[in-house]
């Protein structure tokens, strides 16, 4: 049932400022009218943390606290078949219908190719922080731009493995 006095039912859809605090909620629009953008993945759902001052908080699937707007309209529950992720492609080929192309690890390239490449048998990774392909540092480093438009509505960012 879609509606403004809908019960708050799974599979229900109402407004935001209808949904309880720990109501879990899917499918749901960032503006008014604006289409579902979030939580709309296989399994996933996002938690009604608070309402107030016309927005609404919530827990994303990330950790991330977030605003919305408490006219934006959102799904009660979460998303179905959430074992999705755990299916097995079977073989190469399959992946590769599906796009996916073969991993190939750093450290079994040549130094030419990859940071990690080279060297006598099997080398450790020999540099202080992990790096992508093309030497840039990955794993931890923040990458949101400081000026992004929406950074007046993230209450919370998400959790992240500590760094050394």
């Amino acid at each position: 049932m879609t509606a403004e006095d809908a019960p708050v039912k799974t599979g229900n859809r109402i407004p935001l400022r209808k949904a309880p605090v720990g109501t879990f909620v899917f499918n749901i629009e960032l503006q008014p009218q604006g289409g579902a953008r979030i939580a709309r993945s296989a399994g996933n759902y996002a938690e009604v943390v608070a309402n107030n001052a016309g927005q609404t908080h919530l827990k994303m699937p990330s950790g991330e606290i977030r605003k919305v707007s408490e006219n934006a309209w959102a799904s009660i529950g979460a998303v179905s078949n959430e074992e999705y992720k755990h299916r097995n492609l079977g073989k190469a080929g399959r992946s590769r219908w599906l796009g996916i192309r073969p991993t190939v690890r750093g450290s079994a390239m040549n130094p030419v190719d990859h940071p990690y490449g080279g060297g006598e048998g099997r080398q450790g990774r020999g540099t202080k922080r992990p790096k992508t392909k093309w030497g840039k540092v990955t794993g931890g480093r923040k990458t949101r731009s400081p000026k992004k438009y929406s950074n007046n509505l993230i209450v919370a960012r998400r959790k992240t493995k500590k760094s050394k």
